[in-house]
């Protein structure tokens, strides 16, 4: 093998943002004909099904998405934050607690505050004093960092991975002198490329957001609410569907197709994977629905013949969400979130599956209790 060779390629290798065509981002169209489809008739049939849920339902929908959102876009960055507290943060930033419940984690505060902002302005324009303050409600709490303006710093903006010593460069963004003339050009385009495909659009303003890399921190965050702000335009309302939950998933696919798409302004093959995971995430969000609805009817059916403790236990089962209680309730975990006795445990449980709320799986001392949603 020729290791001089590929040094020597990788020396004049030049980012998209360095090459003459940056900016005139060319894909073929036929490639993509079928996913840009494939969105317009899931996002008809999601807006259907969502239309005929009740306002509660819509409601529970729309927090348990915002909530799988913030977390899993935390997540690929490597904050893991409680659901609890993003979820208590949603309600609090929608309006839908009649008294504000105490949330102490700065960063569930703030994504959330993020969320809720490009949830009520979707229709506006994209401008910089709406990523300025994204910026700052998301990052607040940084006292090491400037919020709430572009990057000045000299050092390269690099996306590295490794240990020291073996580090390994995946990007380099512009110099931070570029980065306001850029992100000039790059809101002009936002904001008259309305009529583009809004997943299309969405897949073009991600990788061209995360190519000028604007910020000392949070544009992968910020890249994404972008995409959803572009996708909520489309459909005229708020997007109903969690684009980082299905991004978190296999964040080595999302980051080994930015990285490739970052090497040339021919992007079929990044369209080909965002409308992808834009496309999922909508098939993700009806399986949300219908656990909605699954859970409302479950309470409705039982919730007057539960104890305490069972409706401790089963909130507690419930908000595993779609994915489901890993393992199933056993009498150790049942114990452990009710602080019951074993003894009781065991006959709260077996009462539950004698009315028909749960569903015994197995025997013996491995048996196990799964939600009964059928």
């Amino acid at each position: 093998m020729n290791f001089e060779a590929i040094n020597c390629y990788i020396c004049l290798m030049l980012y998209n943002w360095q090459q003459k065509d940056w900016t005139n981002f060319s894909y073929e169209k036929a490639t993509i004909k079928d996913l840009l489809a494939e969105y317009l008739d899931k996002t008809a049939f999601l807006k259907g099904k969502f239309s005929m849920l009740n306002e509660s339902e819509k409601t529970e929908v729309s927090i348990s998405l915002m909530t799988n959102e913030a977390l899993k876009t935390s997540e690929i960055e490597g904050e893991f934050l409680l659901r609890s507290d993003i979820r208590s943060s949603i309600r609090n930033n929608l309006g839908f607690n009649s008294k504000k419940v105490p949330v102490y984690d700065l960063r569930a505060t703030g994504i959330t505050q993020m969320m809720a902002s490009v949830r009520s302005d979707f229709q506006k324009p994209l401008t910089q004093e709406a990523l300025f303050s994204w910026h700052e409600s998301m990052l607040s709490y940084r006292e090491d960092m400037i919020v709430g303006n572009w990057r000045t710093h000299e050092a390269p903006m690099q996306i590295v991975s490794g240990a020291m010593g073996r580090e390994r460069v995946h990007f380099t963004a512009p110099p931070s002198s570029r980065v306001p003339e850029m992100m000039d050009v790059f809101l002009n385009w936002f904001n008259q490329s309305t009529d583009l495909e809004s997943s299309l659009r969405a897949a073009i303003a991600h990788l061209w957001f995360e190519s000028i890399h604007p910020f000392e921190d949070g544009n992968g965050r910020i890249g994404r609410a972008i995409s959803e702000k572009a996708l909520s335009q489309g459909l005229a309302s708020p997007a109903i569907f969690s684009l980082s939950q299905i991004i978190e998933a296999d964040k080595k696919s999302y980051y080994s197709a930015l990285e490739v798409a970052q090497q040339s302004n021919e992007i079929t093959d990044w369209l080909v994977y965002f409308i992808g995971v834009v496309n999922k995430a909508v098939e993700a969000a009806k399986l949300e629905i219908n656990f909605t609805v699954q859970k409302g009817r479950f309470y409705q059916s039982y919730q007057a013949q539960l104890n305490e403790r069972q409706l401790k236990a089963i909130n507690r089962m419930f908000e595993a969400g779609v994915e489901g209680f890993e393992g199933g309730m056993n009498a150790r975990k049942y114990v452990a979130i009710t602080g019951s006795s074993r003894a009781t445990a065991t006959r709260d449980m077996q009462q539950l599956a004698t009315i028909g709320a749960f569903l015994q799986i197995g025997g013996g001392r491995s048996i196990r209790y799964e939600l009964n949603l059928s």
